[in-house]
């Protein structure tokens, strides 16, 4: 079995290529996609924050791995709902912010690896939020270097961005691309988990999760449309001389 570096690669030159993602859903039967994924997130904040089950990053080892990956071969791998609690903002007032146990968060990370090899080839060189090596200083300086003779910009912003994502619009984008019944069911699954506060389930039937690994490369996948329908069909309508 490839290991996860050649996984990813291949399934990089196919988001560069535009080619559909078939059978990828195999992909995560992969015990070294795992390790990689367990890798990037055994060490943030939270990995020994309990969701609804005390399932932390304690106790993680080969054998859970193999068993998460049974689960997932037969279709059997469920998402838990996440805990979720209010945390203050600088600006005043709260925000929600869903606590997920490590296992789903694991196997988010699995996605969000493949995912993110696929798409991020496929973004707008404008675009920076939520993706490697980009930011805010990323953006600014390609304003300076793009918009030299420019006296004002427009700064915006989405509000509840995260919380409104309709999940049958982002499913319909995620379905162009990606030919694999298996792997869009799971993502659905991510999506329609629903979370737990002051110990109510509530289900989820709009928007990613705040605090999700997945949440934003699938925003980032959802706002694509928005850039390409501005940069391809507005500027040029609109850009004479």
């Amino acid at each position: 079995m490839q290991n996860a570096e050649q996984i990813l690669q291949a399934v990089q030159k196919m988001g560069i290529k535009r080619i559909p993602l078939t059978r990828v859903y195999r992909s995560l039967f992969s015990e070294d996609l795992f390790l990689a994924a367990y890798d990037k997130i055994a060490h943030n904040r939270g990995a020994l924050t309990a969701g609804t089950e005390s399932d932390t990053v304690d106790g993680m080892n080969l054998e859970r791995i193999r068993r998460i990956i049974e689960q997932l071969r037969y279709e059997r791998f469920k998402f838990h709902p996440a805990r979720r609690i209010q945390i203050p903002k600088k600006s005043g007032g709260t925000r929600p912010l869903g606590i997920q146990n490590f296992t789903d968060k694991l196997v988010q990370e699995v996605l969000r690896l493949v995912l993110e090899a696929y798409y991020e080839p496929r973004f707008r060189d404008s675009s920076h939020g939520f993706r490697p090596e980009r930011g805010c200083h990323t953006a600014l300086a390609n304003l300076q270097h793009k918009f030299k003779g420019a006296a004002w910009f427009i700064e915006g912003d989405i509000r509840g961005c995260f919380d409104h994502i309709d999940h049958d619009v982002l499913m319909g984008i995620l379905a162009r691309d990606i030919q694999d019944g298996r792997l869009l069911n799971l993502l659905r699954m991510s999506l329609d988990a629903g979370y737990m506060e002051n110990w109510q389930y509530n289900r989820t039937y709009s928007g990613t999760p705040q605090g999700s690994i997945l949440s934003p490369l699938l925003a980032n996948i959802y706002l694509n449309e928005l850039d390409v329908y501005i940069e391809d069909v507005l500027i040029s309508h609109y850009t004479h001389g």
